[in-house]
């Protein structure tokens, strides 16, 4: 059996190429965070599998959910966790739209054919196409003491002019680099971290 990438892949492009054409994707991405931080839910997880609940009423909670707790404006977790997580709105910006009927379709098509569980799989897949589409990179930073505003600028500029795309920072702490950081960019790993140049140290000098 195909793994769930793989399965997901499809229902993905086709969401994507939607919201793409119809200048929806922040929209759609949105929607797609926070029907798959619901569906990792082991309760909510464990609902989907009832086969006793119908598919419009598994894909009518996922929507419910959306425009109750995030699109009507509610302060609620998962609107504070969307909040959180937004690198496409301004931060002064926190309203977000009621879902869309051909959001809800595509979700109740996912029910229908029993691929709510994708989600997860169908968001990764929605932002490397918006990714691509965009030539923007997600670029984790560790570092040892939290980013300055200065920090963070310099790391966004110097990594955006050397990858000649738009680079979208997470950031990390790890107090264990002592100071320094570490910047992970697809399997490119950068360490410039004491700790790193400490253990390169230790190499050289037991080789």
């Amino acid at each position: 059996m195909a793994d769930l990438s793989t399965l997901a892949r499809p229902y993905a492009k086709a969401a994507f190429d939607y919201a793409c054409d119809h200048g929806v994707v922040n929209e759609w991405e949105d929607f797609l965070f926070i029907a798959s931080t619901i569906v990792n839910d082991n309760a909510f997880s464990s609902w989907l599998d009832n086969p006793a609940v119908s598919a419009e009423h598994k894909s009518a909670a996922l929507v419910d959910l959306y425009n109750s707790n995030v699109a009507s404006g509610n302060d609620s977790a998962l609107k504070q966790l969307l909040d959180a997580t937004q690198s496409h709105k301004d931060s002064s910006a926190t309203s977000y739209n009621q879902v869309s009927k051909a959001l809800e379709n595509f979700i109740q098509q996912l029910a229908e054919n029993e691929r709510l569980a994708l989600l997860p799989e169908v968001y990764e897949h929605f932002r490397r196409h918006k990714a691509s589409n965009l030539k923007q990179l997600d670029a984790y930073v560790t570092s040892a003491y939290p980013l300055t505003d200065a920090q963070r600028e310099m790391f966004q500029s110097r990594l955006a002019a050397s990858m000649n795309a738009s680079v979208v920072i997470h950031e990390a702490v790890d107090p264990s680099l002592l100071a320094g950081a570490t910047i992970k960019i697809g399997d490119k790993v950068i360490d410039d971290s004491v700790r790193g140049k400490l253990q390169q140290l230790k190499t050289q000098l037991m080789a």
